[in-house]
Parts: structure tokens; C-alpha cells; sequence
């Protein structure tokens, strides 16, 4: 008899088992196709940091012969165990392998298509970095705004199918109650998506975003199995462990970097897991990391701009503040990691006492 506990467990071990067996010959196809930036960038993208700060942070040598594209381990390994149990549930008629199977209309459909087009859309922005000439090859702009476009477009579709096909239109107030938004909804969940979104720059230091995902997605695994939200359970399993793959090659010296297809593809689908839980507002605890590199880049920004050019941190993301202050890039991400298991934690206590 398959329990909830191996339903989810066992297809986290298949994932990661399944990533070891297909990131080596991915990393050679990346080194090949030569998928890393064909030029670095001599300059910061961002105004509210000195060219020189930038610099010295700013892994150049690493960026222009490491591959960027490495967030495909994560999808694919993904994708291979989630569709796999699935043909195999239909291919083979079994009672174990029907429960096993953990593809479902009402949980995971949504969010692993979100996994998967969120991902192919960031794995089109890199190829443009890497292909592209001119101000594109520089994430020009322009490119930022189409994808972001694209995320808005995305995030509208899911939130309709929150409102009309599963009648949510509210979010959970820890401690409080539910709070009924109507039709706010959809606005609410495009703003909160791209809130997650913005925490991509963490991706900025070997090991660092991989390190703060794996707990948040765990995290966000217990939530869901506590709801009896078995399918999402073993889905955000299944992504922390297909992190934790990518982790193992991440660490110094990386052998490629997650890249957009990794993050754009997390984040967002990290805001509809949140969701479908009904755990939004937790978030802001579950993955402190995230909120605080998107506030630190927000705030470094408006300081800029409207204040007189004055900068609030020595360099952002907040990570690369910590940099210029003196810690060590393995000391950052270590800290990192145990600020996200540990926020990770009080988070998922708060969401389930509440």
C-alpha cells in the first residue's frame, strides 16, 4: 500500500537520482553549445552601484566560460519523474503506480505548466544574452519589459483560473481569518508574482540561489501535505529536490549557473504553490532571503532615484553588500543557507498554527 509519506518521498529520490543521471551529459552539451555570455558585462546595469564596486564583485571571468543555462536540470528532472509516473500509471494498469502518480487537474497541472512555460521563457532570455548582439546581448531594457510582459500575461491566466474555475478569491490572514477580495484577486496575484519574481537577483553568487530555494520549496512541501494537498506536496518536493541536484554542481567552482530558465521558472511557480496553499502571506517568512534581496534592490532604487543619488546599502542586492563589507562569498552563502532553513522553519510553524 502506498502512503502519503512514500507518495512523496519516493518521487523526491527519483528526482534527484534522475538529475545525477542527466545534468553530466547536459553540462557537456551547455560546454559545447558554449552557453555563457559571449561578452561580460564591463558595466553595472544598475545605476545605484559605482562601475568599480561592480567589478570587484562581479565574477567576470566566471561569466564568460560558465555555462548559464543550468536551471534546465531542474525543470527536466521535473518534468521526467511528474510525466513519467504519469505514463507509467496509464501504460501499466497498477494500483501502486496510480497512487504514485501525482500529476492531478485540481493541484499540480497549473503550477507544472507554470513550471514549464515560466522556464522555457526564461530560457529564452538567456539565449538572447548569450546569442543576441548589441544592447540585447546586455539585457537591454526593452528585453526586461517583454519578459516581464510575459510574466504579467502568465500570471493573469493562473489568477482567472484561481477566480472562475476554483471560486478562490481570497487570501488566509495568519491568526486572523480569510480575507475576501473578490475580483482585487487577480490584480493582488499578478503583484504578488511579480513581488516573488523580483527576487531572482539572488542569483548573484555560487550556491546561493539553489541554497535558499531547497528549504522554501520543502517548506512549502509540509504546508501542502498538512492541508491534505498530497499531489502539491509531493510536486514542491519534487522541485526542492531537483534543486538540490543542481545545488551539488551550483557550489564552488560552479559547473554552470541557474540562469533565468531556473529562476523566472522557480519564482514564479513558487507564487502559485503559495497560493494554492494559502500561504501567501507567510511568505514574507518562509523565504526571508528572497523578500529581503527584492526589498533591498527596491529600496536601493528609490534612494537613488529620489533622494539625491544616495545609496542605502554599499552595493545591491543586499548579498553583495555583504560583499563589499568584507565576507567572503562562501560565508555569505553559508549564512544564507541557514537563515533560509531556519526562517523556512518558523514560517511553516506559524502557517500551520495559525
Amino acid at each position: 500500500m502506498v502512503t502519503n509519506a512514500v507518495k512523496i518521498l519516493l518521487p523526491v529520490v527519483l528526482a534527484f537520482i534522475t538529475g545525477f543521471v542527466i545534468t553530466p551529459p547536459l553540462i557537456r552539451l551547455f560546454i559545447k553549445q558554449r552557453l555563457w555570455k559571449r561578452k561580460s558585462r564591463s558595466d553595472s546595469a544598475d545605476q545605484t552601484i559605482t562601475n568599480n564596486t561592480f567589478r570587484e564583485l562581479h565574477n567576470e571571468s566566471g561569466e564568460l566560460s560558465t555555462p548559464r543555462v543550468g536551471g534546465i536540470v531542474i525543470w527536466a528532472s521535473v518534468s521526467i519523474v511528474i510525466l513519467g509516473l504519469y505514463i507509467l500509471s496509464l501504460v501499466i494498469p497498477s494500483v501502486t503506480l496510480d497512487k504514485l502518480s501525482f500529476l492531478s487537474r485540481n493541484q499540480t497541472l497549473v503550477p507544472f505548466a507554470v513550471l514549464i512555460f515560466s522556464s522555457i521563457l526564461g530560457l529564452f532570455d538567456d539565449l538572447v544574452q548569450i546569442y543576441g548582439t548589441g544592447s540585447y546581448a546586455n539585457d537591454a531594457i526593452s528585453n526586461r519589459r517583454i519578459k516581464i510582459g510575459l510574466i504579467v500575461f502568465i500570471s493573469l491566466l493562473v489568477s482567472l483560473w484561481f477566480v472562475f474555475k476554483l471560486g478562490i478569491t481570497g487570501i488566509h490572514i495568519p491568526f486572523d481569518g480569510q480575507l475576501n477580495m473578490g475580483l482585487l484577486f487577480i490584480p493582488f496575484f499578478i503583484l504578488t508574482t511579480l513581488a516573488i519574481f523580483s527576487s531572482s537577483v539572488i542569483d548573484g553568487i555560487d550556491g546561493l540561489a539553489g541554497g535558499v530555494m531547497v528549504p522554501i520549496f520543502f517548506a512549502y512541501a509540509v504546508i501542502a501535505y498538512f492541508h491534505n494537498q498530497v499531489d502539491l506536496a509531493a510536486f514542491s518536493a519534487v522541485v526542492g529536490g531537483s534543486v538540490l541536484v543542481f545545488l551539488w554542481f551550483n557550489v564552488p567552482p560552479a559547473k554552470f549557473y541557474m540562469g533565468e530558465t531556473g529562476m523566472v521558472g522557480l519564482t514564479v511557480t513558487l507564487s502559485v504553490i503559495a497560493f494554492l496553499t494559502d500561504a501567501v502571506l507567510p511568505f514574507l517568512i518562509i523565504g526571508f532571503p528572497l523578500a529581503m534581496t527584492a526589498f533591498s534592490s527596491f529600496a536601493q532604487m528609490v534612494s537613488y532615484k529620489y533622494f539625491n543619488k544616495k545609496r542605502i546599502f554599499l552595493v545591491a542586492p543586499i548579498h553583495h553588500h555583504f560583499e563589499a563589507k568584507g565576507w567572503s562569498r562562501p560565508a555569505v552563502t553559508m549564512r544564507y543557507w541557514i537563515m533560509s532553513i531556519f526562517a523556512a522553519a518558523i514560517g511553516t510553524i506559524i502557517t500551520l498554527m495559525s
